[in-house]
């Protein structure tokens, strides 16, 4: 609850839901709000080397189910996912909720809109 409240906070918003989009700036946010956040580039690992946000993890799309609990075990991290233009990591949201991570959150528009 106390992760609820600090969220709301940096929003000012009464409502912040699991599968929210949220802008880049606004994860940054997050981040500096000491608010402990993953931030996971869902895209390959070729396009992650060519251009990726500093303090990221790269789990692509297709390996999400199999890697993230070996990286990610407590369900309740704060997940901050991002893509190319923000379809994949859509996907990923989706991926991860049915998965049980309560906190995920997406770059909505992805690099292209930072």
């Amino acid at each position: 609850m106390e992760l609820v409240k600090k969220l709301n906070n940096i929003f000012k918003t009464k409502l912040f839901r699991d599968g929210y989009d949220i802008s880049y700036v606004q994860a940054k946010e997050i981040i500096k709000a000491n608010i402990t956040a993953v931030l996971i580039d869902v895209r390959s690992i070729q396009e992650h080397e060519e251009y990726h946000l500093d303090g990221d993890i790269c789990i692509p799309l297709y390996e999400l189910q199999m890697q993230i609990g070996k990286k990610i075990e407590n369900k309740e991290t704060i997940i901050i996912v991002y893509c190319q233009s923000g379809t994949r990591s859509k996907k990923a949201v989706n991926i991860l909720s049915k998965m049980g991570y309560k906190n995920v959150y997406n770059i909505k528009g992805g690099i292209e809109e930072i």
